[in-house]
């Protein structure tokens, strides 16, 4: 079953059990100022959960985008060295508002993989909060499960809260066995880790307020949230354990392949930076971000600039990123309209992004092989070099974490940010007094917001402020003052 099928045969299923289809929302949070990005299903539904707002429903099914590459939440440095690490992936999700509870949850999630989706009964495990009785007598009713299947945790990793006070509740998680040639355990052993049990669907049962750090009350009306990613369970159904074989990525993985010769399945860990890196910045872009210096935009172009330096390693000399879009847009653009309003805007940002950082990594790779030419696996690159880089060459510090982690060479990270400080420091002191006080802030924070823009280090934007300093469009283009010149005709008035 391909993702799209699994989607739809989704939302389906629990529209025909009464829930309200609910589209996803944007990747930018809109009832969430705390949030870089939307990384769950119930994002949306915060304020319905407290109570803050009313819908005209009390079911929902959801299929949301969500992004994880910042904060809390963060899977970046994990992407494509992992089978199940993304920045961008889909959580399929219902959700009850005060109507149904842990029985009906329970039921609905059974019922949905072994019927409809025709999973194997013994392939699946559950866990349940250690004194959760009312969903382990739900589980016995319901699937018949054995104990030895049903494992209690203790720990916070069943029991959610949305902070440190509000609504919260114990977990539920339902686990497929990818079988004994996969290492790992059961759940809660010693060694669970591995990829042979995976988490698929996670139920979450909120019925408790959290007051404080000492005191707990019930809600009044207990709701439901899940939570089962996309790919996971499109890897179980279309028999494999890794996320990257399933189709909509594979399909990005083989494009990228054949684009740039590159077959060496010692590469393939590029291939797959790159399809997961595609995703969230198209999506992304999609939904109003674009690259920059500072906040959401940063971070975006972190996603680019990592995915575009594994472009590098494949050793393609040309752009690649937006040349596999198409590909993305075959498989994605009917659940997900903004990707083909955007087309446009996100193959040009690609591009642009691309073609402007292979500039940098030229420069910068030229001088980060010239200092580290005598060092090994385990040295350490000073930090007052890697200091240079950022700010002599606008070479970020964690592009050169990232090169250097591929020699086994760390950096000295504190002597990185002392000299980060002290720039600042000075940059504030060469501020103060030199006229108004009024005056003084407004261009110390007009030069901070130039070199967030543009990228240049803060020394030459204020040397560049302090005099006439005139541009050819071609050099305002690669200082990053403009983005484009336009040439066109007049119109002719009639």
């Amino acid at each position: 079953m391909r993702i799209n099928d699994l989607r739809n045969a989704f939302i389906s299923y629990f529209e025909n059990e009464g829930h309200e289809h609910v589209h996803s929302s944007p990747l930018v949070p809109q009832n969430d100022p705390t949030l870089m990005f939307a990384n769950s299903g119930m994002v949306q539904f915060k304020n319905v959960f407290t109570g803050l707002e009313n819908r005209d429903y009390k079911r929902a099914v959801t299929a949301q985008k969500c992004i994880r590459a910042g904060g809390k939440h963060n899977d970046l440095e994990n992407v494509g060295y992992t089978l199940r690490h993304h920045t961008f992936f889909e959580m399929l999700g219902n959700f009850s508002f005060g109507d149904y509870f842990k029985d009906d949850a329970i039921n609905y999630a059974w019922k949905f993989i072994t019927s409809d989706l025709a999973i194997n009964k013994e392939k699946l495990c559950v866990t349940i909060y250690h004194d959760d009785e009312q969903a382990y007598v739900a589980w016995k009713k319901v699937a018949g499960l054995s104990d030895d299947r049903i494992i209690r945790i203790s720990t916070k990793d069943n029991f959610w809260s949305m902070g440190e006070t509000g609504p919260c509740g114990p977990c539920s998680e339902i686990f497929y066995d990818h079988g004994e040639k996969f290492t790992g355990k059961l759940p809660s052993e010693a060694d669970e880790t591995g990829d042979r049990f995976v988490e698929i669907w996670n139920l979450v049962f909120m019925q408790f307020e959290q007051l404080n750090s000492n005191e707990r009350i019930d809600l009044p009306k207990p709701s439901i949230d899940t939570g089962m990613g996309i790919e996971r369970i499109a890897a179980v159904m279309q028999g494999t354990n890794d996320n990257y074989q399933v189709d909509s990525i594979k399909e990005i993985i083989n494009n990228s392949i054949d684009l740039t010769k590159s077959d060496d399945n010692k590469l393939i860990s590029s291939h797959r930076v790159i399809a997961d890196h595609l995703r969230s910045s198209c999506f992304l872009i999609a939904d109003g971000v674009l690259p920059s210096n500072e906040g959401r935009g940063y971070v975006l172009r972190r996603i680019m600039r990592r995915a575009m330096r594994h472009v590098h390693l494949l050793q393609y000399k040309d752009t690649l990123m937006h040349k596999l879009v198409p590909t993305l847009m075959l498989n994605m653009k009917d659940a997900y309209p903004e990707l083909l309003r955007a087309e446009v805007l996100i193959k040009e940002t690609l591009k642009y992004e691309e073609e402007k950082f292979k500039n940098l990594l030229e420069k910068g790779i030229t001088q980060l092989d010239s200092i580290s030419q005598n060092l090994g696996p385990n040295d350490i690159f000073p930090g007052e070099s890697a200091f240079k880089l950022y700010d002599t060459y606008g070479f970020p510090i964690d592009l050169t974490q990232d090169i250097l982690k591929s020699k086994n060479i760390s950096i000295d990270i504190e002597s990185f940010n002392e000299k980060l400080e002290a720039q600042k420091e000075l940059a504030r002191k060469n501020w103060s007094g030199a006229g108004g006080a009024a005056t003084d802030k407004i261009w110390f924070e007009l030069n901070n917001e130039l070199s967030n823009r543009t990228g240049q280090p803060i020394e030459r934007i204020r040397e560049d402020t302090d005099r006439d300093f005139y541009m050819s469009p071609s050099e305002a283009i690669e200082y990053g003052i403009i983005d484009n010149v336009f040439n066109k005709r007049p119109i002719n008035s009639v």
